[in-house]
């Protein structure tokens, strides 16, 4: 495949100097996945995925038949907050697709790869599961929200979607289905291999299906908090009640402190039994997640750890995911 020119100069020389200052530079890149040429009755794609939540699904999905490039492959780094390097970009340069998640999470990769001519093909996930400009299509919501949009305030505000969508089952399976569909667009000798390849992915998938199920069955009537809105996908999925406090949740979603009277409404939220599990993320700086969970365990609510991110040293979604609903499966009493 021809290079791709980068027809933004200025966004390259940006990039350097953010790769300079940056602490990581391009050793952020991993190459996750391999491909053998061998076994690819196609020529091999090159494809860079934006964060590793779909890095291994790409992974499995394009099996021998795609060099993967994962960016954001460490806890250690925050999607909101990155800048591209200039080998980031160089990446996407050179990639014939590219998958990013959407919704604003991964921003940096978007913008990076509307500046390249010719794009390479891009599977946004937001776009697939009918989640664009920061809202769910399924979603109302005024113009007075769409405005504030435009205006730079689409992260995460409370009534917005929530762009965590890696941790919703439905969504996993359908952005599953475009990258499939993509790949085999991309290299149409492999099409049979990527079918197979989907099949494989899915037949993976069914300890972590059944899982769901299960939990479906221990969540009835119960309810949970949560210290962000990582979780929510998966929690509705299962049936469980989202019991946070309304302001505490306002605040979390607008990436702002709450307040002292939203922290003591949850805190009495915990103390009084009106929340059965509180989801921790593991990944939140800051003394007020503490406290929270410091307040949970003290009245006895069972705390479920989750990572917003694959855990450095954990490369399969599956077991990443598969160990967090154990967790909640044991909290909702499912151990005893």
């Amino acid at each position: 495949m021809p290079r791709r020119p980068i027809v933004l100069a200025a966004l390259a020389v940006s990039a350097l100097g953010l790769a300079a200052c940056g602490g990581g530079g391009d050793q952020n890149q991993t190459l996750t996945n391999q491909a053998d040429a061998a076994n690819c009755p196609a020529d091999v794609l090159d494809v860079v995925v934006s964060v590793n939540q779909w890095g291994d699904i790409v992974q499995q999905l394009a099996g021998d038949c795609a060099n993967v490039t994962t960016v954001i492959n460490s806890t250690a780094l925050d999607p909101h907050d990155y800048e591209p390097t200039t080998g980031d970009i160089a990446a996407f340069e050179d990639a014939d697709l590219v998958v990013v998640n959407g919704a604003d999470y991964d921003h940096w990769a978007s913008d990076a790869v509307a500046n390249l001519d010719p794009a390479p093909a891009v599977v946004d996930a937001a776009e697939v599961v009918g989640v664009e400009g920061g809202h769910s299509e399924e979603e109302g919501h005024s113009d007075e929200e769409a405005h504030s949009e435009e205006e730079g305030h689409s992260e995460e505000v409370h009534g917005s979607v929530n762009p965590h969508l890696w941790y919703s089952p439905e969504y996993v399976q359908e952005t599953a289905r475009a990258i499939t569909a993509e790949l085999s667009q991309l290299a149409p000798d492999a099409a049979d291999y990527f079918t197979e390849q989907a099949q494989a992915f899915t037949e993976a998938l069914q300890p972590y299906d059944e899982e769901l199920t299960t939990l479906q069955g221990l969540a009835t009537g119960k309810t949970y908090a949560a210290t962000e809105t990582v979780f929510d996908y998966t929690a509705t999925a299962v049936g469980l009640t989202d019991a946070t406090p309304e302001g505490y949740r306002d605040a979390a979603s607008n990436e702002s402190d709450p307040s002292p009277s939203d922290v003591a409404a949850f805190e009495a939220a915990l103390a009084d039994g009106s929340i059965d599990v509180l989801v921790y993320n593991t990944q939140t700086e800051g003394s007020v997640p503490e406290q929270l969970r410091a307040a949970a365990e003290s009245a006895g609510v069972p705390v479920v750890d989750v990572t917003e991110s694959v855990p450095d040293g954990d490369d399969s979604f599956v077991a990443w995911q598969l160990g967090q609903l154990q967790q909640l499966a044991d909290a909702l009493g499912g151990g005893q």
